[in-house]
């Protein structure tokens, strides 16, 4: 991705030219509709640093630009081991990181745990024994028979929360299919910590993190230029490193204003007065839905157009296509769209021509495209309201790491915005990054632990417990 201008990904325009008029025609209405230029690449990135700015004031704004009490990056030469719990929408996760006293490296032990589907809707009880069993089970299988000192865990916790300390939050609601009852509102430390302790484990929870600001750090300690750290995914959403005086809703902690405090951006809630239309537009969650309903407004206001005559009663069911049909039909390597073709036979029930499966192609690269173009917003409004020239993003999720060209479409887009010249290579370049819930999460607690031992306390609140773990 390094170079001068990402290589481009090669369009479908070159097969049309055998197209009916109409769908030519329709094929350029959707180009209208769904490309967003250079120009207005800029006036959203403007709209963005605003935002942003708005978010770390005492009114606040759309974006909650949670103060996450990470202050400072990795400088590789953290050491200990730590117990890091990531707790998913599907599975639960414990891992065991040694990092040693090589820079920059460590090792890591990990086991998986399904999240059993009746736990969503169960009892706040049953959920923290839940975890409290798959914790204990970790440690009876690894550490048998050992006399174990206190190990500090860092609790990658992915629920949106509000955090006055690193080793606490307040659930604000529940997402990804949970809903029990008793626990938004709450803070989730106590009772886990409660049942740990009842159960006898070894195990202080040190800091609850984000899955994004513990991919900004555990990226940091491998690559000394990152900076920024970035969820594209089901949601999209971004960490990054403020100083304590550009943060005005934390002043009257009266702390020192060239601290360095990590935020957790939530940006998925930008332009929330037009229904987070951000977020829909870029989030893995939405993309195949934006291409059904393009589908149906054509099937149901041109007749005639497409699919004439056939049962497109399964195209009508919502949510039915997600993000991984567009990058099917983007991968599809056949010149005639063979394997396009077989995927709406499959999914859909409909038998496409030839013209058809041309305009489905060319509608997925423009959402595709449209959804890359916009997610690199975000970062190039971080890049502009911390006047960072160049650095490294450290990336995760499904739409990064599986969406076909979203990275050479996100670099361009960055280029068209930052207003490199030709022959410049990229400043900003964004990489698929290290594993931010559970390296990042027990390299997090590491930090934490250092800060205690600095006497640097500022949100952290069972400061005693903490000395403990020295």
């Amino acid at each position: 991705m390094v170079g001068i201008g990402p290589k481009q990904p090669p369009s479908r325009k070159g097969s049309m030219h055998d197209l009916p008029q109409n769908l030519l025609q329709q094929i350029k209405d959707f180009e209208d509709v769904f490309t967003v230029d250079r120009q207005l690449l800029k006036k959203i990135v403007a709209h963005f640093v605003k935002e942003l700015e708005k978010g770390l004031s005492v009114e606040g704004g759309n974006i909650p630009m949670n103060v996450t009490w990470v202050m400072g990056f990795p400088d590789g030469n953290e050491q200990g081991t730590f117990l890091a719990l990531d707790m998913g929408g599907t599975n639960l996760r414990v891992c065991e990181i040694t990092l040693t006293d090589k820079k920059g490296a460590f090792d890591i032990t990990q086991s998986k745990y399904r999240m059993p589907e009746e736990l969503k809707t169960g009892t706040a009880e049953e959920l923290w024994e839940y975890i409290a069993d798959c914790l204990q089970q970790f440690i009876e299988s690894h550490h048998e028979e050992e006399n174990l000192t206190k190990l500090p865990l860092g609790f990658t916790f992915s629920y949106p929360a509000t955090q006055e300390y690193i080793d606490h939050g307040i659930l604000q609601r529940w997402t990804k299919g949970f809903d029990i009852d008793g626990v938004e509102g709450q803070d989730v430390v106590p009772p886990l910590e409660a049942i740990l302790q009842k159960r006898g484990l070894p195990i202080k929870v040190a800091a609850l993190i984000n899955d994004t600001t513990g991919t900004m750090i555990a990226s940091a300690y491998t690559d000394p230029e990152m900076k920024i750290g970035c969820i594209f995914g089901t949601g999209v959403n971004a960490a990054y490193m403020e100083n304590v005086g550009s943060v005005p809703k934390i002043a009257h902690l009266n702390l020192d204003p060239e601290l360095p405090i990590a935020i957790n951006c939530e940006y998925g809630a930008f332009d929330n007065e037009r229904v987070q239309a951000f977020e829909k537009m870029t989030a893995g969650l939405y993309l195949g839905e934006i291409f059904r309903l393009a589908l149906v407004d054509l099937v149901d206001n041109k007749p005639g157009l497409i699919f004439n005559g056939q049962d497109v009663s399964k195209l009508r069911k919502p949510y039915i296509l997600d993000a991984s049909f567009l990058a099917k039909i983007e991968e599809d390597p056949y010149e005639n769209l063979s394997e396009t073709y077989d995927l709406f036979v499959r999914e859909l029930g409909i038998h496409p021509t030839e013209p058809e499966l041309e305009l489905s192609r060319r509608l997925a690269e423009l959402i595709g495209t449209r959804a890359a173009r916009l997610s690199a917003c975000g970062v190039a409004a971080i890049c502009t309201k911390k006047n960072i020239e160049s650095c490294h993003v450290g990336a995760d999720g499904s739409v990064f790491t599986k969406y076909p060209h979203f990275k050479a479409r996100g670099a361009q887009a960055l280029r068209e915005i930052l207003d490199w010249k030709p022959e410049e290579k990229d400043k900003v370049v964004i990489m698929a990054a290290e594993d931010g819930s559970g390296v990042g999460a027990a390299l997090i607690a590491a930090l934490t632990l250092k800060r205690v031992k600095a006497g640097n306390l500022a949100g952290i609140r069972d400061m005693e417990e903490m000395k403990t773990l020295l």
